[in-house]
């Protein structure tokens, strides 16, 4: 186990997250999201959340890796299906995980490794796993719809999920940088 190279012009992060990377998708989003996710601006690649807000980035130490580690090794390699959008009111237009079950359990078991830190801060009764394509942007829900129409057509995206990412960053412009990566259990070995 390593951590991954810093990037030593990004500013001191202030935050960190757990994401499942979902690069077969990044074709299909990336350029929408590069301009209505303000996340793909801080260089956050196209993922499903599994934990955010996370640990404070300055008590990241080899214990709380380990600790995660062990929590996603719970969960297996999965393939996954993203075929449908989906929207949380008329604020994010998102991506559709299928199944989505693989995904809540490995949010279930991270959290339950660290109870201190509730998914989205605890902001929402229930986790609904997802892929944002745009959230609250400028020109908001018009841009959005056609974002939509432009984005399904070209559906589905099938992928392997087999990993998970420890990323720590600010709001600051591409801040956002891998601390480590964790294989699932049955996938290749932590990086």
């Amino acid at each position: 186990m390593r951590f991954l190279d810093p990037n030593p012009d990004a500013p001191a992060p202030t935050e960190t997250a757990v994401i499942v990377p979902v690069p077969a998708a990044e074709p299909l989003v990336e350029r929408h999201r590069q301009y209505l996710d303000p996340s793909a601006g801080w260089g956050i690649p196209a993922h499903v959340t599994v934990l955010y807000p996370f640990v404070h980035p300055s008590v990241i130490d080899e214990d709380v890796v380990a600790m995660l580690h062990a929590a996603i090794q719970t969960s297996s390699v999965f393939t996954c299906r993203f075929a449908q959008t989906g929207w949380f009111g008329d604020d994010v237009l998102w991506l559709d995980p299928e199944p989505a079950d693989p995904f809540r359990q490995l949010t279930t078991a991270v959290w339950n490794a660290f109870p201190e830190y509730p998914p989205f801060g605890g902001a929402y009764d229930s986790v609904i796993p997802h892929l944002t394509i745009a959230d609250r942007p400028p020109g908001g829900l018009p841009v959005m719809q056609a974002t939509e129409r432009a984005v399904r057509p070209l559906l589905p995206v099938e992928t392997i999920i087999d990993r998970v990412l420890l990323i720590t960053g600010t709001q600051a412009p591409r801040s956002w940088r891998t601390l480590c990566e964790i294989s699932l259990a049955d996938g290749s070995s932590l990086r």
